[in-house]
């Protein structure tokens, strides 16, 4: 029995830190311009802490003006929205990404909204989200873009490809179906409720998993050989008692793994896959927004 071959995240991220990291010293060395990341963080929460975090120290090693902004649980709409005009109007700063999910009694839709679209990093914006729909030069949200560079380094070209996308956010299931679409693939757009969707996913050629039930992709829901790209985040309790009863969890992706590896050509592993190139990707764009608004983009 074959063994799926595994998509490295940290190895990719890695990669691409790199090059981010070279371009942004091209870019203060030819032009004087200095890429800038605001990140807004409200509340306490601990993984956001933790993931913000990151995204300042991984935002500064490769030569970024960073900058994090760190608001109360019970900031006002009013304030968090008067933060983003202020980060709007400041020319030190090229991207823009509020931290989701905000606390109860902020509107995310409408502070998403007040990003100027130039520096929407995330790309969640209504008018970032409507020129990837159609095929027209936009930022894209960090996930979907990751995704992509990692299909196209294990598969190369991707035309003709039948591509199943399981899940239907605008934060990945969306915008992923519409990049695989550019890349020349036949696309189907899945979801939990789906008719007969194990039949629909042995169909796939790519297999995007982000539906955010651990290991609800099994090996015999695989087309053998196919490439499969595992989104989910999961965090579950341990099969082994001891632990389970300590409270102690363990994270895990969509496609259960382990079954999965046995059909699959291509796989990514979580933790260890995805999520790796979220940050890396948020870099990307970041310096792809820099560039636009100084009108250097080729």
């Amino acid at each position: 029995m074959s063994q799926a071959q595994i998509i490295d995240g940290k190895t990719t991220a890695e990669r691409i830190r790199a090059e981010v990291a070279v371009e942004v010293a091209a870019l203060k060395a030819e032009y004087g311009l200095t890429p800038g990341l605001a990140v807004v963080l409200v509340g306490a929460d601990p993984a956001s802490q933790v993931y913000v975090r990151s995204k300042g120290e991984h935002s500064k090693a490769v030569g970024m003006h960073s900058v994090t902004h760190l608001l109360a649980a019970d900031t006002r709409q009013d304030d968090l929205l008067a933060l983003v005009e202020t980060l709007n109007r400041d020319p030190a700063i090229h991207g823009i990404l509020v931290q989701l999910p905000l606390p109860k009694g902020l509107d995310e839709k409408a502070v998403i909204t007040a990003i100027d679209p130039a520096k929407d990093v995330d790309g969640l914006h209504p008018m970032n989200i409507g020129l990837l729909a159609q095929g027209q030069k936009a930022l894209v949200p960090c996930t979907p873009l990751g995704c992509m560079i990692m299909l196209s380094d294990a598969l190369g070209d991707l035309t003709g490809k039948r591509a199943v996308v399981v899940g239907r956010s605008v934060l990945v299931g969306k915008p992923i179906a519409q990049l695989l679409l550019a890349a020349d693939c036949t696309v189907t757009i899945a979801h939990s409720r789906t008719r007969d969707l194990a039949a629909v996913c042995r169909e796939a050629d790519i297999l995007v998993a982000a539906v955010g039930r651990p290991g609800m992709i099994k090996a015999d829901w695989i087309k053998p050989g196919a490439a499969v790209i595992d989104v989910g985040i999961n965090r579950v309790p341990f099969r082994d008692p001891v632990k389970a009863a300590a409270g102690k969890t363990k994270i895990v992706g969509d496609v259960a793994y382990k079954e999965a590896s046995t059909v699959a050509g291509y796989i990514t592993p979580v933790p260890g896959g995805v999520g790796l190139m979220t940050v890396a990707c948020l870099l990307r764009n970041t310096l792809t927004a820099a560039r636009r608004i100084a009108g250097l983009d080729a």
